[in-house]
């Protein structure tokens, strides 16, 4: 089966798929003809997943680094054996319903999840949205690669991380499905920062001070978000099969076409694909980034009007 990679840059309030997983319907009409390579943000939506065998779930620092040609992706032959990273600032109320969770997945999913483990000190997550970019710092990165190591020791081959996000991230203009995911950005930097370090497929749940699941009718394009009283359920289902790093499995010489947001043409993967011919499908999904094929100043960029356009086009090539 022929293989693609889809990019949903996290944080950049694109139209389709700026919010909970809801560009995951149209990854998975792509993933009938084609292998996958997709980042977490483009399938996760809080208790639900669009995963599915013909996509490969890599974290957006590996996903870069898979395009620069700078490490293979092995799909795993069986489950991973996954890690749950959990901040010691999460509470015992909240901790106890992810704790739920794991134990619910396990039983009903068989997935593979060791015993969690605590950080040692908080991690000091803060996030914020700066240039109409979602954003934040992590303050006490040590102590989240110290248990993300743990983990490692441990068996894991795969890490969950769960950080806490204190008690107010709600965003009016996300919530009404038309502003930018205000803790998107910190979570990619907590993601890109464990698989940097530590070259281990991860990818991050947020925990609250509280758990709200709404009552009223929400923005369908964040209704995931509102069904679910942790975010973990995604992130686990993403994991089990998430390939690993290794110098054989696929290469990017493997990859047809990156798919990726026509104003979003400024990334590194977007970048790393025109050095490697890999053609690059921009497809017409507004975000708050304003770097198109004006600007890129690039013959090898094919445009869309729509996925499904897009999507018409590669299986007939």
């Amino acid at each position: 089966m022929r293989h693609i990679a889809f990019s949903l840059p996290t944080g950049i309030g694109a139209q389709i798929g700026g919010f909970a997983g809801d560009i995951g319907y149209i990854v998975r009409e792509f993933a009938k003809y084609f292998k996958v390579i997709v980042n977490p943000n483009a399938v996760n939506g809080g208790i639900l997943s669009a995963i599915n065998s013909n996509m490969y779930y890599v974290e957006g620092y590996a996903f870069d680094e898979f395009l620069c040609g700078n490490l293979n992706l092995k799909y795993p032959q069986k489950p991973n054996k996954i890690g749950v990273l959990f901040d010691c600032a999460i509470g015992e109320n909240i901790l106890n319903v992810h704790i739920n969770t794991i134990n619910a997945l396990k039983v009903v999913q068989g997935l593979d999840i060791i015993e969690p483990v605590m950080t040692k000190e908080p991690v000091g997550v803060e996030f914020s949205i700066q240039n109409n970019i979602s954003s934040g710092t992590i303050l006490n990165p040590k102590t989240l690669l110290d248990g993300a190591k743990e983990l490692i020791n441990k068996g894991a081959q795969a890490l969950a991380i769960v950080c806490f996000f204190g008690e107010d991230a709600d965003d009016e203009a996300y919530s009404n499905g038309t502003g930018i995911d205000p803790i998107g950005g910190v979570e990619a930097i907590i993601s890109h920062l464990v698989v940097k370090e530590l070259k281990t497929p991860c990818a991050h749940a947020p925990a609250f001070f509280d758990i709200d699941i709404s009552q009223k009718i929400e923005n369908k394009k964040v209704a995931s978000e509102c069904i679910s009283s942790t975010y973990l359920p995604c992130v686990l289902q993403g994991l089990e099969y998430a390939p690993s790093f290794s110098n054989d499995g696929i290469s990017y010489k493997d990859v047809e076409y990156l798919i990726v947001p026509s104003r979003a043409l400024g990334s590194k993967a977007v970048l790393a694909a025109l050095e490697n011919n890999i053609k690059i499908c921009a497809v017409e999904n507004p975000s708050k980034l304003d770097v198109g094929c004006d600007k890129l100043k690039s013959d090898g960029i094919l445009c869309f009007d729509s996925y499904s356009e897009c999507l018409n086009f590669i299986k007939k090539d």
